[in-house]
């Protein structure tokens, strides 16, 4: 009988593979949050790269036609473009020349983008409108008073201090110059962040009433708003609503400024620059909100 030599292969123990289960534990969670803060800072850097094109958007705009767009366009259900957003106006500075083709050619048959059947626009997703970090807007959603699927937005353009003043740069029939704007467009707010609201009902992108028919909420909104809507028991109260934090699931912050990043929202200026302004410049938003108020204005990113 010839001998052999037998290697035997050891195995883990129950107390080895306890440690090494224990260790891949301990370097993912040391993982995990490095690599959230990095997919936060892609959505951050995406969502300011979107409001400087759509501010480079607004300028191309304003040297074809001299003037900024109109925050909402209505003047007295005579307009082409009854209660389409300032958005819609930049369409084909965004790539979008076949969609606004086809949005005149909607209104030059309804002119309201809302009856039956809807305008094509109000259901398109825009993905250069939406802000990365809010998944809801990524897809049309069904707006359950009107039955209809609209699409939205996640900045709005800034009308000043609230629904009422008209002082800012963006507001119903709104025909603002860049030579109108006397604190200096640094110093002057276009647009910011502000999701779609809970309900679906505000933050329509393509066209929208808002309160009492300025737009507000909608496509534009005022730094300090209030709300013009029916005050009922459980409903949100009349405001001043500021700049603050907010959740998607709250109906009210809808009447404010805010984001689903982290400590503060982008803000696009009249001059195309973005700033990412912490909710502890709320103090300030007034003053930067209003085209012509002569305050002296600090901006700190």
């Amino acid at each position: 009988m010839i001998a052999t030599n037998q290697r035997r292969r050891r195995a883990f123990t129950l107390v080895e593979l306890l440690v090494v289960v224990a260790i891949i534990g301990v370097l993912i969670a040391l993982l995990l949050p490095a690599v959230q803060a990095v997919r936060q800072s892609a959505i951050r850097t995406e969502c300011l790269n979107n409001l400087k094109q759509i501010g480079l958007a607004a300028h191309q705009y304003h040297d074809a036609r001299q003037v900024l767009p109109p925050g909402m366009r209505h003047k007295g259900f005579q307009d082409p473009h009854l209660m389409s957003s300032w958005l819609v106006e930049l369409l084909p500075h965004v790539e979008q020349q076949n969609l606004w083709s086809l949005t005149q050619t909607a209104y030059a048959q309804q002119l309201s983008p809302f009856v039956d059947p809807p305008h094509v626009g109000l259901s398109t997703v825009i993905a250069l409108f939406v802000c990365p970090a809010d998944g809801r807007a990524f897809s049309a959603q069904l707006a359950k008073k009107q039955n209809i699927r609209v699409a939205f937005t996640c900045y709005l353009g800034v009308s000043g201090k609230d629904l009422t003043t008209q002082d800012g740069v963006l507001y119903r029939d709104s025909r603002i110059r860049l030579t109108d704007i006397a604190d200096g467009t640094s110093n002057t707010l276009l647009a910011g962040e502000r999701p779609p609201s809970t309900d679906f009902q505000f933050g329509w992108w393509y066209a929208g009433a808002g309160q009492k028919s300025t737009g507000s909420c909608d496509m534009i909104l005022g730094v300090e708003e209030q709300n013009a809507l029916p005050v009922t028991v459980g409903s949100c109260g009349p405001g001043t609503y500021r700049y603050g934090p907010g959740r998607v699931d709250n109906q009210c912050d809808m009447f404010h400024f805010w984001s689903l990043h982290s400590s503060g929202g982008h803000f696009l200026f009249a001059d195309g620059s973005v700033h990412f302004l912490r909710y502890s410049a709320a103090a300030i938003l007034p003053a930067l909100a209003t085209r012509g108020g002569g305050e002296p204005v600090t901006i700190f990113d």
